[in-house]
């Protein structure tokens, strides 16, 4: 894929280099050429010094080219703005921001914009390590998904994967099995100490955690 970021800060240099080493065409913009630092050696990308309002030098870099947006800055204001051009000027298909503020969501979302608030996944990650250890309920914006870990005990081992999913409220999707992890198939049996990971409803949760006795 060809993306565009734009903020080259922790975030934004961090996610350049995951997309680069994966094999995707990326293109940095940032006001600072220190910022590229935090790139490193190995990043072969492309950077560029700059803003996200330029139009001149959205072109050169071939905004209309790419295929996915992402405004990283620190300000919430530049990161809606910048996304903003890259939709309605440019008609990239998918644009992403970031939003320090919750409370600008609604905003960003009426606008036909994916986000990312890195406050409130913070806060709902503490949360989670403090109530519920073993789930995360923020696998989607919404908060109706989640991922729980489940080890398996005796009385689960040689129960099929089929038999412990429930319609439309949990569904086994990984299992850690010595080292090595097994995405199931509904014929996949249980072992003795398997880690497995599923989706479960939010809704869902105090009832699966009472058959799984957890």
């Amino acid at each position: 894929m060809n993306i565009m970021i734009v903020g080259c800060g922790r975030v934004g240099s961090q996610l350049a280099l995951i997309l680069s080493q994966e094999g995707h065409n990326v293109t940095i913009i940032d006001k600072s050429q220190d910022s590229f630092k935090r790139l490193g050696a190995t990043f072969n990308g492309v950077t560029a010094i700059g803003t996200a309002f330029d139009e001149k030098l959205l072109k050169e870099l071939k905004i209309d080219k790419q295929d996915a947006f992402v405004s990283v800055t620190s300000g919430d204001n530049t990161n809606l703005m910048a996304s903003q051009i890259a939709k309605k000027m440019f008609n990239v298909p998918k644009v992403m921001a970031r939003v320090y503020d919750p409370k600008r969501a609604d905003i960003y979302k009426k606008l036909g914009l994916d986000t990312i608030s890195g406050t409130v996944l913070v806060a709902s990650m503490i949360r989670d390590k403090i109530i519920e250890n073993r789930f995360t309920g923020y696998l989607v914006e919404s908060g109706e998904l989640g991922v729980i870990e489940i080890i398996a005990t005796e009385d689960l081992k040689g129960k099929l994967v089929s038999d412990l999913n429930m319609a439309d409220e949990f569904l086994i999707v990984a299992i850690e099995r010595k080292k090595n992890v097994i995405i199931p198939q509904p014929t996949t049996k249980i072992e003795l100490k398997d880690k497995m990971m599923g989706v479960v409803r939010t809704k869902s949760l105090p009832k699966v955690k009472e058959i799984f006795k957890l």
